[in-house]
């Protein structure tokens, strides 16, 4: 068996449908705009709530509701550093699919007609 039909048999092991959905369920976490710059920011590196608040101009508590969102669904990780707590994502992956989200944004802000 060559490489490539091994590695393409990998995700074939996840049934099309379940993969699917939980596909749909990590968008639909990304489809919310603080929960969207709270990933961007984390995709720069580790922070605490207290730099994420300032990063994305939420509540407080709102972060943390969102934070706790991201961390019961698996897309960011916590650990304590003394009494703070830091989040960072879970995976690269989550980086990459966040900064193309952006990138499509930008592209499709540069392509609608200027409006007076």
């Amino acid at each position: 068996m060559s490489a490539s039909t091994h590695l393409a048999g990998a995700h074939d092991a996840q049934p099309r449908d379940e993969r699917l959905a939980v596909a749909v369920s990590v968008l639909a976490l990304l489809a919310d705009a603080t929960r969207l710059a709270l990933l961007d920011e984390l995709g720069r590196g580790e922070a605490d709530v207290s730099t994420l608040t300032e990063a994305c101009g939420a509540a407080r508590p709102s972060v943390s509701q969102h934070l706790a969102k991201l961390r019961l669904a698996g897309l960011v990780t916590s650990r304590k550093d003394g009494r703070r707590v830091v989040y960072a994502l879970r995976h690269g992956h989550l980086r990459r699919l966040v900064d193309e989200a952006l990138s499509v944004a930008d592209h499709q802000l540069r392509s609608l007609p200027p409006h007076d």
